[in-house]
């Protein structure tokens, strides 16, 4: 499965969308189009199909970037199971290894654009294709240094690049969502002009459940916290456990 997540245009940091994909080429090459035309950041882990997918989604060869390439043999560690692998013999191995990095390339572009190592300790780039779709590792751990590592070159791009614009209020009431939903919905239309979004998020097993009121303008942001609290019989709160009770210890009886 391939999985997108977007980053909207129009001056805004917020995500837009995630969307996760069958390993199909055409589900794949559909996705990968429409989101790139459509949004300024998208991020896809890549699985067996991706970069054959993406590349013919965007009209481009799939060729080998020999800088990743020596930087896999520098950089990876033999396989128990392949005691006799030679990376200057061909083998079935050797050609596994290389399909990793035969990438997406415009060759119109500077490969310095196409072609990011956020970390030196890996081999693994990060491709961008079409100026916006980054594709990265499908091993969680990968995916995250590299994300991680990305900021330096993402950040610059971001409307608001320490995200100091964004405010979070929390509200915890012993009301189940049920209860609260048809003043959630009155709120969230009256300040949504205001740029606010109301959030509801039942945490299940709990006696609490969790509001958020989420927007730029602090000020306007905290005028709305006493009538919160009042409407869900609520309180205001720092995380979401701070009102749990604490769990019932029980003696075992011998």
């Amino acid at each position: 499965m391939a999985d997108m997540k977007m980053m909207g245009r129009g001056g805004e940091n917020s995500l837009k969308r995630i969307e996760v994909i069958e390993d199909d080429e055409s589900e794949i090459m559909e996705a990968v189009s429409r989101m790139s035309s459509r949004y300024d950041f998208i991020v896809t882990r890549h699985d067996d199909i991706t970069y054959q997918s993406v590349a013919k989604a965007f009209g481009l060869p799939l060729k080998l970037h020999q800088e990743a390439f020596e930087k896999m043999k520098k950089l990876s560690k033999s396989h128990p199971r392949q005691p006799n692998f030679d990376w200057n013999v061909d083998s079935p191995v050797r050609k596994a290894r290389l399909r990793m990095v035969e990438l997406p390339t415009d060759e119109s572009r500077d490969l310095s654009e196409q072609f990011i190592f956020p970390r030196q300790d890996l081999w693994v780039p990060v491709a961008v294709v079409n100026r916006n779709v980054h594709i990265l590792p499908g091993v969680p751990l990968l995916f995250q240094k590299l994300l991680d590592g990305l900021k330096p070159h993402v950040l610059p791009r971001l409307a608001d690049p320490e995200g100091k614009g964004a405010h979070r209020i929390m509200i915890s009431t012993p009301l189940p969502e049920s209860s609260v939903a048809e003043y959630l919905t009155q709120l969230a239309a009256r300040v949504e002009p205001c740029g606010v979004k109301v959030g509801s998020y039942p945490r299940w097993g709990r006696k609490r459940n969790t509001i958020t009121l989420v927007g730029r303008d602090r000020a306007y942001l905290e005028s709305l916290v006493a009538e919160a609290e009042e409407a869900v019989q609520g309180k205001r709160v720092s995380r979401e456990d701070e009102l749990d009770e604490p769990p019932v210890k029980t003696e075992k009886k011998l």
